[in-house]
This record gives C-alpha cells, sequence and structure tokens, in this order.
C-alpha cells in the first residue's frame, strides 16, 4: 500500500515541511514488500530550472526549497514512524486477499474451505466500507466456455455470502477468469484442486 503523509494519505511517500518553508518528501515502504518509486519534481529553483528526481529505495527522501534543486538523502525507519505516529495510526489497514477453494466442477466448496469461510467474512467485515473483488477461477478440465461460466458462478456464489452479512452489493464485484490464470500450471484436462477457486481481494 501507498501513502503520502501530510496532510492526506497519497501515493507513497510521505510529504513534510523542513526549515525555512521548503518540503521534503519520504518514500515509504509497500506493505507487501514489493518495489516502489516516486518521482519528485520542482520548480523550487525558478522555472527554467526544473529539478526532478526518483525515490525508490524505502525512506529515501528528498528536499525541496526555494532557489535550489532538489537534495537527496535518507530517514531512519524510526524516526518517520515516530514524527507522524497519528497519521500512521489512522492510515486504513492494507488490502487483505484471502482464498476459498471448491470441488471438481461444482460451485460447492471444499471441506476446508467451508470451516474458512466463515472466518474469512469476519476477518472483511471488520473492514467498514472496503470494496471486496472476487476473482472465480477453475481447472482445466472441461471446455474453455464451460469453465469461464463455471468461475463466474463460484464467485457469484461468494458474493452472496458477503450480502447475506449485509454488505452494500455497489462494494462486492464479482468476476470469473476461467482458466485463464491458473494458480498451478497444468496442461489441458487437468483436475488440478489449487486452480478451482475464488479469490477475495479487499481493499
Amino acid at each position: 500500500m501507498l501513502a503520502v503523509l501530510g496532510l492526506a494519505l497519497l501515493l507513497g511517500a510521505c510529504a513534510a515541511k523542513p526549515q525555512r518553508g521548503g518540503t521534503k518528501v519520504t518514500l515509504l515502504p509497500q506493505a507487501d514488500g514489493t518495489p516502489s518509486a516516486v518521482i519528485v519534481r520542482s520548480t523550487a529553483a525558478g522555472p527554467q530550472a526544473v529539478s526532478e528526481q526518483r525515490l525508490d529505495e524505502p525512506y529515501q527522501t528528498a528536499a525541496i526549497g526555494p532557489g535550489r534543486p532538489i537534495a537527496l538523502g535518507a530517514d531512519k525507519a524510526e524516526q518517520v514512524h515516530q514524527a507522524y505516529e497519528p497519521l500512521f495510526a489512522n492510515a486504513p489497514p492494507p488490502p487483505a486477499k484471502f482464498v476459498l477453494y471448491f470441488r471438481a466442477g461444482t460451485t460447492q466448496l471444499t471441506p476446508e474451505s467451508q470451516q474458512a469461510v466463515q472466518r474469512v467474512l469476519a476477518e472483511t467485515l471488520t473492514r467498514s466500507g472496503a470494496e471486496i473483488v472476487l476473482i472465480g477461477h477453475t481447472d482445466t478440465t472441461s471446455s474453455g466456455e464451460a469453465n469461464d461460466a463455471l468461475s463466474l458462478r463460484r464467485a457469484r456464489l461468494v458474493r452472496d455470502l458477503f450480502l447475506q452479512r449485509g454488505v452494500a452489493p455497489a462494494l462486492v464485484e464479482a468476476t470469473g477468469r476461467g482458466e485463464r490464470e491458473l494458480a498451478v500450471k497444468t496442461a489441458d484436462n487437468v483436475d488440478e484442486p489449487r486452480n478451482r477457486r475464488v479469490e477475495i481481494l479487499v481493499r
């Protein structure tokens, strides 16, 4: 998750005002550890002296001040979190992902997923107002057209579970991807349990 700290949460960097009225931008790490970057562009040194720097390391900084180009630096994680503790405390939770699995050729959850589904629903419902994206998948048995239809039915079944728990329909999107995005790559007509799934993305 990218965040801008200062007056608002936005984009992956932390903006603050350093000495003498300038601005400081600090790149925050992604919640899942994936790389991120931000381009800092300034005309503080004048319209004919555009300055631009790329931040691509966690807690790397760029300081912008009147009459001078962007200056790169780095902060310590502990310092950033202490300085902006209220903003970190009030930041929305990072996106979450859950997976439910199905019996071959059906919209029936496996016994393990039947046991897990209430926990998944409960954890998701703690995020009031979150958008929920449900992506249905199949293995490579049956035809592509049939798998498209089955994957969508699986996603809609899970959507109904959320609606029954009071989630607003506008917040839950269900789509089917058939056998296009296999979790485990297989040849055609392979019965692979890990591909028969619905991915639940909460953001």
